[in-house]
């Protein structure tokens, strides 16, 4: 760029006439020149506006602030000190890109100069931006460059000559004080002298030597030189020790006597190493014993009065109801015939357990208004990774009083009617546990264990069974696994034996070796005979009835043909134990009597039927729950061909019942659904109508009347006409 420039100037002097090239040629440089100021035009692009002279020469003021217009500003923050909400400076404009943390500092600075007057450095000023040298200075330098080393040869080969020393100082200094007014001379000087500059040399500014900087931190090395104590020998003479002959023969015996010698010494020790330690454990032991003891006490005092607590907050809350519960009866009643209804009361449901279902129910024997909830699935492509057993009380619908919780889903559970703690719960993976209500909840008493000890499917049923001769606990369960168990409560652990395997009738295939296999049947459902211990009836998912005896496992005593599909409950009657009742996945509930092959009753309610038991307090009356979420109350006394009342539970659509239990003391009977929740309905006049006893046999009890209705009412259905068969078609339509 510096060689073009240069060209430019001499060619402004000359003129273009008189620029040649060395060579002779009639181009020149200028011609060059034009050509290429020529060739650079201005390209104006084809939408550029075309403005005037006055719009071109208006001025246009733009304002650039460091104000950050994206700065939030009253900002609050609320200040629990003060107990208001405090505005919040606004952040500032600087934005820090980078940082770096560094150790210099500026020689201008108070903290540089204290340094350099302490330590005695001279400080220097920082280098300043000098002036680019010209073509002119690089020339000198370059024969400076020769002449320095021609000075310093001779210097080496003349050192005994002063006098020439001095002249060429002299000499030296003269050139540079003419280097100085040159480097003070314009440009425009520069140029005319030409070559007459460059003859002359130029020397380049030697930068001075910085003084080394020392250590900030000042050491000192330091010595000391103790004083050395003479040495001393002290020199003593004792008297020799007595010294003595002995002799003997070390056997093996002796040997061994020695070190049982030893050990029993080192036993004796630490017995009483062992004593000493072990009282001071028993004494902090029993101290925390105590603690935890008044501890538990105290709480079980404070839980049993936040119970009452909350026992008397929800009968405040449900007050209307709890008046309902207790003392109404429809009026309505005295003018129907033949029909009665269903009141809801209480809702009782827990939270964990929405997404379960209502596996069974039981009212506790002792405690009337005390019943079990377990819940499980029936969907068994969707099992849930727990279970529960809830005991809920009446007096508190808002939260069950015990909770259980299991491994897997609660099928079925059976509370002792002599010790009414007891709990005995059969699981969806085949096993079964007892809990005590009195312990705690967490860890039953007794859980089945291992592979054999246990069913091979879920357990369908649980209920217990009479006392043994030698007053040993037990009770029997059933599963589809084919088997009934029967369980006693050892001290230690359970005892398992298998009562009866089930096996269908006529069922024989053969193998692949020949032999014939017999197919097992699948148990679902289990009643024991009211009075008859050792009888008992078992329900199929082939929809069959064995009548089984525990003396007897080889055959059954009666099989009953009864339904086409899975049998989900059985149940006796209270006034009548030769008369029981079944229902089906088939749509049926069906009446039987002891020892007769086809039922008394049959009745068609549309859907499957989930549960049937017959009511404590009469002998004609008993209510049944659907899947379309209905409860069906039948009484046989007062119409045989269709139920008394028909209502809707739960929404058609969303919830299926699956449970039912009644009372045993009040008119009111639980029902259950497949979402968990439980509905305590209680039965109009017209449900529980008792027998009045004639004038001429008032002494009679209810219970004898009882009986005498039902005797009635089955007279009526045994007396047939000769060559008439029953049908097993329904004898009523959907109501």
């Amino acid at each position: 760029m510096w060689r073009i420039a240069n060209k430019a100037v001499v060619l402004a002097k000359t003129g273009p006439g008189k620029a040649k090239s060395p060579g002779g040629e009639g181009a020149g440089d200028a011609d060059d020149l034009d050509a290429w100021i020529k060739s650079r035009q201005l390209l104006k692009p084809d939408d550029q506006l075309d403005l005037t002279e006055a719009e071109l020469a208006e001025e246009i003021t733009k304002v650039l602030t460091p104000t950050n217009t994206n700065v939030v500003f009253n900002l609050v923050v609320y200040s629990f000190k003060e107990g208001t909400f405090v505005k919040i400076p606004p952040a500032g404009n600087t934005v820090t890109i980078a940082q770096y943390a560094g150790n210099s500092i500026h020689v201008d600075s108070d903290e540089a100069k204290a340094q350099m007057e302490e330590t005695g450095e001279i400080g220097y000023p920082l280098p300043t931006s000098a002036p680019r040298p010209s073509e002119l200075d690089l020339l000198r330098a370059q024969k400076a460059r020769p002449s320095e080393v021609e000075e310093a040869e001779e210097a080496e080969g003349e050192e005994g000559e002063p006098g020439q020393k001095d002249e060429r100082a002299h000499d030296e200094a003269e050139e540079e004080g003419e280097e100085e007014e040159v480097m003070d001379e314009g440009e425009g000087e520069r140029t005319e002298e030409g070559e007459e500059a460059a003859d002359t040399p130029v020397a380049m500014p030697a930068a001075p030597k910085k003084r080394k900087l020392i250590n900030q931190f000042n050491f000192c090395e330091r010595a000391a030189l103790t004083y050395t104590n003479p040495k001393r020998s002290v020199d003593t003479q004792t008297i020799p020790p007595p010294r003595s002959q002995y002799g003997s023969n070390v056997l093996q015996w002796i040997i061994y006597d020695s070190y049982a010698e030893d050990f029993q010494k080192q036993k004796e020790k630490e017995k009483k190493e062992d004593k000493k330690g072990h009282r001071k454990d028993e004494i902090k032991q029993s101290k925390m014993d105590q603690k935890a003891i008044m501890a538990k006490l105290l709480n079980d005092k404070y839980l049993k009065s936040w119970q009452i607590l909350e026992r008397m907050i929800n009968q405040n809350i449900y007050k209307d109801i709890a008046n309902d519960y207790r003392y109404w009866e429809d009026p309505a009643d005295e003018y129907r015939e033949a029909e009665g209804t269903l009141l809801p009361l209480w809702k009782f449901q827990y939270d964990r357990t929405k997404k379960l279902s209502v596996t069974d129910l039981m009212f506790n024997p002792n405690y009337y208004d005390l019943f079990a909830v377990c819940y499980g699935s029936h969907d068994f492509l969707k099992q849930p990774n727990e279970g529960c057993l809830c005991l809920f009380t009446i007096k508190n619908p808002s939260y069950p009083d015990y909770i259980i919780m299991t491994p897997c889903g609660v099928m079925s559970c059976d509370i002792h009617p002599k010790y009414p703690y007891l709990v005995a719960v059969g699981l969806y993976d085949g096993n079964v546990a007892v809990y005590s209500l009195k312990d705690s909840l967490k860890n039953p008493l007794y859980i089945s264990m291992g592979i054999t000890q246990k069913h091979a499917e879920l357990v369908w049923q649980v209920k217990w069974g009479p006392d043994m001769t030698d007053g040993e606990i037990n009770f029997y369960t059933v599963s589809s696994g084919g088997r009934v168990f029967h369980w006693v409560l050892m001290p230690n652990k359970l005892m398992v034996t298998t009562i009866i395997t089930l096996y269908l009738e006529s069922a024989l295939i053969e193998g692949p070796d020949g032999t014939e296999l017999r197919l097992w049947s699948c148990g679902s459902c289990m009643r024991f005979h009211p009075t008859d211990p050792e009888i008992f009836l078992l329900g199929t998912e082939e929809g069959a009835i064995y009548k089984c005896s525990i003396s007897y496992s080889s055959k059954y005593l009666m099989t009953y043909r009864a339904h086409n599909l899975t049998v989900y409950h059985l149940d006796y009657n209270r006034f009548n134990s030769n008369i029981f009742i079944s229902c089906s996945g088939d749509w049926r509930v069906k009446v039987w009597e002891d020892m007769r092959p086809e039922p008394l009753f049959i009745f068609d309610l549309g859907s499957a039927v989930g549960d049937v038991q017959w009511a404590p307090y009469s002998s004609t009356v008993f209510a049944a729950v659907t899947n379309e979420g209905k409860v069906y109350v039948f009484d046989l006394n007062v119409n045989k061909y269709r139920a008394i009342c028909v209502q809707a539970v739960v929404p058609k659509r969303k919830n299926k019942l699956t449970r039912l239990s009644f009372n045993e003391k009040l008119p009111f009977i639980i029902v259950g659904d497949d979402k968990g929740a439980i509905t305590s309905l209680k039965l109009s006049p017209n449900l529980r109508l008792m027998v009045k006893p004639p004038k001429k046999q008032l002494y009679l009890d209810q219970h004898t009347l009882q009986v005498q209705k039902l005797e009635r009412l089955l007279s009526l259905v045994r007396e047939l006409p000769e060559g008439a068969v029953i049908s097993d078609q329904a004898a009523t339509v959907k109501s």
